[in-house]
């Protein structure tokens, strides 16, 4: 969604980003919705890229800039010469509203932050065809300033206490602009409304994971060509459905490599190896690299250090295999758009970098290789459709993500052999345990993570000075914001006294409660 990559064989909308930090969930629920969209920042899109780009309708997404402010993120005039359907959320509308002759203002009493109510005018509007029903409506507001008069043609359509036009439009032009924030969980409605506006806009739903597979196969072709490809193969959902959807598109010239670097979970280079070779019938290199990557990080306990080396590193492994198979031109990888969002920062904007991701931001600047991402464009919950309609095991989609620098990231401070065998056992006792009561299936992620510290324990009347474990699993639609999964005490307790009786070395066991935001799912 960061390029226009698609071929134009679907109606598109165009997302312009100002910088919230919510704008991805803008494109899910058009994506749940079936409509095709991509996201641009506002400074990438001028009326020439809008003539290329040829969207169907416009959203304009929220931010945190004033637009009375000098230099003040703005769309390109033309967005609103397209004759397309248009709708601008937050600073969207606030920028609407600057652009088309109203006012928008600063100051004290009229900012909305969290819940509130939205009540309707009198008028009607299609946009918010099935809302009202019961009089009021809740929605998400995130705002400082606010629309302090309306541009001419415009009416209000909805009111809250602090925003007399939480709603507005005109229709004659088929100008829609909201306050709140309906992309949000905390907005129930704002999927009937997103749904109300692509159906005004005259879309036919029709982008779905079978057209995706279809048009994400031509691209491979196109770019690789008769090219050789290697395959990042972690066993994981996204290298998976990206292996299988790349030997689908080029067949025999894709060679995957699983790269053994030491930071697996208990059997799990066993396993992935086994489930490729039963499963599909390609080529497949087992790379046991575990000396090189331990070596390297040695005594380094900075993550994003952690990061930067584990991802030189798989490109040199990648690099020297590539050779040995007598030369790849492209290095194929599970990345998605996640990953993306959280590893570079929105240009020239105010979003930050969050982490880098081994696969992303990780990558060192030289590479002989390049890259293949057929995955870019979708969130997780996409990449599992996907997969089913590739075709793959449910072993293969159900399971839940691992990072690829691997348990790297689940030991914080200096990386041991000793800490990761510890690692490794507690993790293998949790996940059994989520197993045994049924719970695998409910949780998006689950793992254990040995802490940087050691903790005095009573173990036998005897004194102990050993590792304390915590250990993490969250509920969650596409990696982007995640909850604390709700265990019963019980449950914790059993855990807790297994991990302790089963795994030497580990003393205490914590139970990491914090969400996404203001955490991210992994601890580095």
């Amino acid at each position: 969604m960061t390029q226009a990559a698609i071929p134009h064989t679907h109606d598109r909308l165009l997302i312009i980003d100002f910088g919230s930090q919510v704008t991805q969930l803008i494109a899910r629920r058009l994506r749940e919705l079936n409509v095709y969209c991509e996201i641009h920042p506002f400074n990438k899109v001028d009326d020439a890229f809008l003539a290329a780009f040829a969207p169907k309708a416009v959203i304009l997404s929220g931010g945190p800039a004033s637009v009375y402010t000098e230099g003040a993120p703005m769309p390109p005039a033309g967005v609103f010469t397209l004759g397309v359907p248009v709708l601008g959320i937050c600073y969207g509308q606030q920028v609407m509203m600057h652009c088309l002759g109203g006012h928008v203002e600063g100051g004290h009493g009229t900012a909305e932050f969290g819940r509130a109510f939205v009540t309707p005018t009198p008028a009607r509007l299609p946009l918010l065809e099935g809302w009202f029903a019961e009089g009021t409506e809740q929605v998400w507001m995130s705002h400082g300033d606010h629309v302090s008069k309306l541009a001419p043609g415009f009416e209000v359509y909805g009111t809250s206490p602090n925003a007399p036009f939480a709603v507005t439009a005109d229709p004659a032009r088929q100008f829609y602009a909201v306050q709140f924030h309906p992309e949000v969980h905390h907005t129930p409605k704002g999927a009937q409304l997103y749904a109300n506006f692509v159906r005004m806009a005259g879309f036919k739903g029709d982008w779905t994971m079978g057209a995706y597979r279809e048009e994400a196969i031509r691209k491979i072709r196109d770019q690789v060509g008769s090219g050789r490809v290697i395959c990042a193969l972690s066993g994981g959902v996204d290298s998976s459905v990206a292996a299988v959807l790349i030997h689908e598109a080029i067949g025999e010239q894709l060679t995957c490599v699983y790269v053994d670097h030491g930071l697996m979970r208990l059997g799990e280079s066993e396993q992935v190896v086994s489930m490729f070779r039963e499963h599909y019938n390609l080529p497949l290199i087992h790379a046991d690299e575990s000396d090189l990557f331990l070596g390297k990080l040695d005594g380094v306990s900075d993550p994003e250090t952690k990061r930067k080396i584990i991802g030189g590193l798989f490109i040199e492994v990648f690099e020297k295999h590539a050779k040995a198979i007598g030369g790849a031109d492209f290095l194929a990888q599970g990345t998605l758009y996640p990953d993306v969002i959280e590893s570079v920062s929105f240009s020239g904007g105010p979003s930050v970098t969050i982490k880098s991701h081994h696969n992303v931001g990780g990558l060192p600047e030289r590479m002989n290789m390049k890259l293949v991402e057929p995955l870019r464009e979708l969130f997780k919950d996409e990449v599992r459709a996907l997969g089913r309609e590739l075709g793959l095991p449910q072993s293969f989609i159900g399971r839940h993500p691992f990072p690829g620098p691997g348990l790297a990231i689940r030991c914080p401070g200096e990386i041991t052999r000793e800490k990761l065998d510890i690692l490794r056992q507690a993790d293998a006792v949790y996940i059994d345990q989520i197993r045994k009561h049924g719970l695998y299936d409910e949780i998006w992620q689950a793992f254990a993570a040995i802490l940087p510290m050691k903790t005095v324990g009573v173990m036998g009347d005897t004194r102990t000075y050993d590792y304390a474990v915590a250990i993490r699993a969250v509920t969650s639609v596409d990696g982007m914001t995640a909850d604390t999964y709700p265990f019963t005490n019980e449950f914790l307790g059993e855990t807790m006294t297994r991990i302790i009786n089963e795994v030497k070395g580990v003393n205490r066991v914590f139970y990491d409660l914090t969400s996404k935001p203001p955490g991210t799912i992994e601890l580095e």
